[in-house]
């Protein structure tokens, strides 16, 4: 291997967002971690004024300019990205010059703060749902003792009723609590998540979305619009069917839900899928995974909640029971991946990230 492939196969792997700048102030290069942070190739980019990716134009250009002329390096803080159709998300930035034979150029590197928030933000929502998951299992162990003792007591107590003659109104309120014992039970079980780990097979993401997009059709009998925008280059993950179907409608369903109880002009569903590339998730870093946003048209999570949203018996909803997100995010957790949420009034997007293997 030549000394020039190693540079470019180490620049290629690195997390850190990377553009190399010519004295046009045109882009020359630009790394895969870039590419992702930027949602655009390098075909795309390439010939391109950096500064027409920045809000703040003017003042990229006045860095720019400024570490060719002082060839000195020079750091920029909370700059707003965007153009090209990016997003707009916030980057710390420094530019350095450097000299390659007679050509003058600049090394830009990007990290951002959004995905470093994004991060933490994780992993105090992973740390929260594993104390929150080990309560729950020893406050359901305690719980489910007693049901099953009240349930025996019950079923006795009804057959003796049942050989002794005794009026049928007693009858009846046996029966009534074997019912609610067994809801308590099921409210037990759905509590604790999925029953079984994942039965893991290959498996195209698309299934899933579109198998849950007709759910919601059948269900809603044209009381709201479903979107479909699938990008059909995803390649199969591995993944439990059952278990990620039942995720998907979890927070599909959800959405539905909110949205027919609101008084809306508009109600659409969207299902979106897309490559994720160089991503975080529980402190393991993935090159590659599958990325599905469920997008609602409804009024929005409301701030009191929306950093609990996951959490056990928390919904927006009056007659919500607060455990289908929760249950979503477990059966996700499971495969490795996890779902994050941000809300805005018109504007709910969850989105499911789970990791591509070969």
């Amino acid at each position: 291997m030549t000394s020039d492939q190693l540079h470019r196969l180490l620049l290629d792997n690195l997390n850190t967002a990377v553009l190399l700048i010519d004295q046009s102030l045109l882009i020359d290069y630009i790394n895969p971690a870039a590419e992702a942070l930027l949602q655009a190739g390098s075909a795309r980019l390439r010939g391109s004024a950096v500064s027409d990716l920045f809000d703040d134009a003017e003042t990229a250009r006045q860095t720019l300019r400024e570490a060719l002329e002082f060839g000195r390096a020079l750091t920029l803080r909370h700059e707003f990205l965007r153009g090209l159709g990016v997003e707009s998300s916030q980057v710390d930035y420094t530019v350095t010059p450097i000299r390659i034979g007679t050509d003058q150029w600049v090394l830009m590197e990007m990290q951002p703060i959004d995905r470093i928030l994004r991060i933490n933000r994780e992993e105090a929502l992973l740390s929260v749902h594993d104390t929150s998951r080990s309560l729950i299992r020893g406050l359901a162990h305690e719980i489910k003792n007693p049901l099953g003792g009240i349930r025996g007591a019950a079923q006795l107590l009804a057959q003796e009723i049942s050989e002794s003659e005794i009026d049928s109104e007693t009858s009846e309120l046996c029966q009534i609590i074997t019912t609610e014992t067994d809801r308590l039970r099921n409210l037990v079980d759905r509590l604790l998540g999925p029953s079984h780990l994942p039965q893991f097979a290959r498996i195209n993401i698309h299934e899933v979305a579109e198998h849950v997009a007709t759910l919601i059709e059948v269900e809603v009998q044209g009381g709201l619009t479903v979107v479909r925008d699938y990008d059909p280059s995803i390649p199969d993950l591995s993944g439990d069917r059952e278990q990620l179907i039942q995720a998907v409608l979890n927070v599909a369903r959800n959405a539905m839900q909110v949205m027919l109880e609101s008084n809306l002009t508009q109600r659409r569903l969207t299902f979106k899928t897309r490559i994720q590339r160089n991503f975080t998730i529980a402190g393991q870093h993935h090159k590659t995974l599958c990325r599905l946003d469920i997008i609602d048209t409804g009024p929005g999570i409301s701030e009191d909640i929306k950093e609990r949203i996951f959490f056990p018996m928390i919904s927006g909803r009056s007659e919500g029971t607060g455990l289908g997100l929760t249950i979503a995010q477990s059966a996700i957790n499971l495969h490795q991946g996890i779902i994050e949420c941000d809300s805005e009034p018109g504007s709910t997007r969850f989105s499911i990230y789970l990791p591509i293997k070969a």
